[in-house]
């Protein structure tokens, strides 16, 4: 049980606010309410690569678990135990994947640039900052994958890692996170509450956006103190239906996929989250994504959907709460023999 010892080890050199706790599905906070028939869809689509042998029985077996809510629920109940990982609050937030009118071409109305990886830039690698991108260090030499309007949008294309880019004849092209340039990621929000343009509760994607297009010297200045840059692969055709890829290489699901942080949290392995806010949630979610504002065991990325609506729900989402991992029983009481 390969995940079974890495958990093990990383869990008991932790400090005591990363231990685990097993609990019952009766002490989490509205588990018979929820219906945790499309989290089972999300979760086959990403089950198969879960290569630890505890996984590979109750892949096969949630393929027949989601006749009803009912079954469902006892899919989990029977076969996974609640594991408390951290100390919460956690921390959740939300994003999205976009939909922007682009251009395969630069034109006077397309005329900002989003980059393909460079092919000397490797792993690790400490490259141009977002300020030297953007003022050319790296234009003309047929990096550019598509060219958009709006060099507030790019900046928040970055910040969600893919989209949908609508082009002059109508036809979609689909890009996903290609690699980043090395610098380490600097919250904007962060930066305007610490310069007093905002305060704490009044910073979202919608006030920032607002806010550089009102000033548009300083507010691209507020964008660069970021200096994190994201580069972008097209992808391949997916059905219309489909969510953009994930850190595991398959589509995500709006509403049913988080974004984790994997030294916590296994990739692909199914959550239950109670996020409170103005919108609680309560349900089960499969962490197939990751990100690089997405660090502890209490923190998760929730992925909203596609589109315009999806956008608007996802940059007001700065709430408190509680993750717990769904765990295979005998894995969930080898993290916490003692529990």
């Amino acid at each position: 049980m390969r995940l079974a010892l890495a958990l093990l080890a990383l869990l008991m050199t932790a400090p005591e606010e990363t231990r685990a706790q097993v609990m019952t599905f009766e002490e989490l906070d509205g588990w018979t309410e929820d219906d945790p028939r499309p989290a089972l869809t999300a979760f086959l689509e990403t089950c198969d690569m879960l290569k630890d042998p505890v996984w590979a029985p109750l892949c096969g077996l949630a393929r027949d678990a989601g006749g009803t809510a009912e079954s469902a629920r006892a899919y989990f109940e029977m076969f996974y135990r609640p594991v408390l990982v951290g100390n919460p609050p956690a921390l959740f937030t939300g994003y999205y994947e976009p939909v922007l009118d682009g251009s395969l071409t630069r034109t006077s109305r397309y005329r900002y640039p989003i980059y393909a990886r460079p092919p000397e830039l490797r792993d690790g690698m400490v490259y141009h900052s977002r300020s030297q991108i953007e003022a050319g260090a790296i234009s003309g030499r047929g990096l550019e994958i598509a060219w958009l309007e709006d060099p507030v949008e790019v900046f928040f294309l970055h910040i969600q890692g893919s989209g949908r880019i609508r082009l002059p004849d109508g036809r979609m092209i689909r890009v996903g996170y290609g690699g980043k340039n090395g610098h380490a990621y600097r919250s904007v929000g962060q930066e305007m509450v610490r310069r007093g343009t905002h305060t704490p509760d009044q910073v979202s994607a919608q006030a920032i956006r607002s806010w550089v297009r009102s000033n548009p010297g300083p507010g691209h200045a507020m964008l660069d103190t970021n200096p994190s840059y994201v580069f972008f692969r097209r992808l391949p055709d997916l059905a219309a239906h489909k969510g953009p890829i994930g850190a595991m290489g398959r589509s995500i699901t709006g509403m049913r996929s988080i974004a984790i942080d994997p030294r916590f949290n296994p990739l692909g392995a199914p959550v239950w989250i109670e996020k409170d806010g103005r919108n609680p949630l309560r349900q089960v979610m499969i962490a197939q994504d990751t990100g690089g504002a997405i660090k502890g065991a209490q923190r998760a990325d929730i992925f909203f959907g596609t589109g315009d609506e999806a956008g608007d729900a996802a940059g007001t989402i700065k709430d408190g709460g509680r993750m717990l991992l769904l765990l295979p029983i005998d894995l969930a009481y080898a993290m916490n023999p003692d529990g």
